[in-house]
C-alpha cells in the first residue's frame, strides 16, 4: 500500500471517514503519521471550542470576582477555586460518572457521556477558570489614569468598560492567556485517558500513539511523531495569538508594545 492511499484510507478516520479497521501488524512509518495526524482533529476540536466558549464565562467570572458585590463575587471566587484546585484528569473522572448518573433515569443526558460533548463541558469550566483568573489580574493591573480620563471623558457603565476597561484588560493579559491557550491543547491529550471511551476506537491522537506504542513495544516512533504535531501546533498558536497581540498593542509606539514571550507551562 502506498502512503497516499494510506492517508486515503486513514487520513479522517478519527471523525469516521474511511476505514474502520485498524492496522494490526507490519506498521510504517506513513501509517504511524497519518493516524496520529488523523486523531489531531479531535485535539484541535476541543481546544479550539473550549476556548472560544471558555473564553466569555472567564470574562464573567473575572467581572464577577471583581465586583464589590459579594454576591457576584464569592461565586466566581469558589468556581475558580474549585477548577484550579483541583487536576483535570480527576474532573474528568467526576464529570463522565455524573453525566452516566444521570443518563439512567433521563437518557437525553447520553450525549454528555461522550467525548465530544461531556469532555468538552470539563474542558470549557477548566480552561474559563484559569482563565478567569489571569482576567481579573489584568482588571487589577488597569492603570487608574485610563479609568480617570474615561470619567473625565463621560464614559460610565457600558460605554467605559467596552472602550476602555475591556480592551485594556485583554492588552494585559493577552501574554498569559496565551500561555494558557497552549496549555489546553496540550491538556486535551487526557481526554481518552480519563473515564470518556473512545467510541470504535476513534481517539486522539494520544490515543492513536498509545495504540502503536503497545502493538510495537517501542514507543521511541509514535511519541516522537506525537510531540511533533504539538510543535507544530503550538508554533501556530503563537503565530496566531502574536498576530492578535500585534492588533491589541496597535495604538501603542512600537517601542513600548509588549513582544510575546513563549514560556513552556510545565505543571498547573
Amino acid at each position: 500500500m502506498s502512503c497516499l492511499q494510506t492517508i486515503q484510507d486513514y487520513g479522517l478516520r478519527s471523525i469516521g471517514i474511511g476505514e474502520r479497521l485498524l492496522p494490526k501488524n507490519d506498521f510504517t512509518l506513513c501509517e504511524q503519521f497519518t493516524l496520529i495526524g488523523s486523531g489531531m482533529i479531535w485535539n484541535v476540536y476541543f481546544g479550539i471550542m473550549a476556548l472560544a466558549t471558555g473564553f466569555f464565562l472567564a470574562t464573567a467570572l473575572a467581572l464577577g470576582k471583581f465586583s464589590a458585590n459579594k454576591w457576584l463575587r464569592k461565586p466566581s471566587e469558589w468556581f475558580i477555586f474549585l477548577f484550579r484546585g483541583s487536576p483535570l484528569f480527576i474532573q474528568f473522572f467526576f464529570a463522565y460518572f455524573f453525566f452516566l448518573s444521570l443518563k439512567k433515569p433521563y437518557p437525553m443526558f447520553d450525549a454528555f457521556t461522550s467525548a465530544w460533548l461531556g469532555a468538552l463541558i470539563v474542558l470549557f469550566l477548566n480552561t474559563a477558570a484559569y482563565t478567569g483568573e489571569i482576567f481579573y489580574g489584568a482588571l487589577r493591573s488597569i492603570p487608574k489614569g485610563d479609568l480617570e480620563a474615561a470619567d473625565a471623558y463621560g464614559m460610565s457603565g457600558w460605554s467605559r468598560f467596552r472602550r476602555i476597561v475591556w480592551p485594556t484588560m485583554l492588552r494585559l493579559a493577552w501574554p498569559a492567556y496565551t500561555n494558557e491557550a497552549i496549555f489546553l491543547f496540550h491538556a486535551t491529550t487526557l481526554v481518552y485517558f480519563s473515564a470518556f471511551p473512545a467510541w470504535q476506537q476513534r481517539g486522539d491522537a494520544l490515543y492513536y500513539a498509545s495504540y502503536f506504542a503497545d502493538k510495537t513495544f517501542n514507543p521511541f516512533v509514535p511519541y516522537p511523531i506525537l510531540a511533533f504535531y504539538f510543535i507544530v501546533l503550538t508554533l501556530v498558536i503563537v503565530w496566531g495569538f502574536g498576530l492578535i497581540n500585534t492588533h491589541l498593542n496597535r495604538h501603542l509606539p512600537v517601542a513600548k508594545q509588549g513582544k510575546m514571550k513563549f514560556r513552556l507551562n510545565l505543571a498547573r
